[in-house]
């Protein structure tokens, strides 16, 4: 979907991802990087940038390319499945640049996305996901303070064509104002 939306604070810009930003993800993506993701490693700039057409062109998602404040590109995140009327999206098609692992990026990043999904877009659900086998990032979710809804079974195809497991997790609006904090906390410390 194309959109103007921008998302700033805490060291990151999330703005609206583009093909001139192939280049820069590309140099970010390795094998290990992109375990859990449903397509094979990206082998060129030109292959990123028609996944970035792809994701633009995709009804109900908000591709962002993650800058920090210097510009310097970090990574990639998006809002998808948003549907206004039901009061639910999901968070994900998300990886960061190695350098940014374990650091502010991701906390910011979700504050940010979850702060503009349930108080500018007043949303009552919030999902993430990840493959069932990618720890690291079902550990990331977890530690966002997101509840654990189960595993849909066979629900996702692998990079490589394995079928795998899809964990799921969500934020209610009940539960936003100890997730906001918990970030804000993460991002004071």
């Amino acid at each position: 979907m194309q959109h103007d939306l921008t998302l700033a604070g805490h060291g990151v810009r999330l703005v609206p991802a583009a093909p001139e930003h192939a280049a820069h993800l590309l140099a970010l993506v390795d094998a290990d990087l992109w375990f859990g993701m449903t397509t094979p490693p990206p082998a060129s700039a030109d292959e990123v940038a028609r996944a970035i057409e792809e994701a633009v062109a995709a009804p109900g998602r908000y591709a962002f390319t993650v800058l920090g404040d210097d510009g310097e590109v970090r990574g990639q995140t998006s809002f998808y499945d948003v549907e206004h009327r039901m009061g639910r999206c999901e968070v994900g098609h998300t990886f960061y640049g190695r350098r940014w692992w374990g650091g502010r990026t991701n906390p910011a990043c979700k504050l940010l996305l979850l702060t503009h999904a349930f108080e500018t877009w007043g949303m009552h659900r919030v999902a993430l996901r990840a493959d069932a086998r990618n720890a690291r990032s079902i550990g990331a979710i977890t530690r966002l303070g997101a509840v654990p809804e189960g595993v849909l079974r066979g629900h996702r195809l692998a990079g490589d064509g394995s079928r795998g497991d899809t964990a799921y997790f969500s934020i209610l609006a009940p539960e936003w104002p100890a997730v906001r904090a918990r970030l804000e906390a993460r991002l004071a410390a």
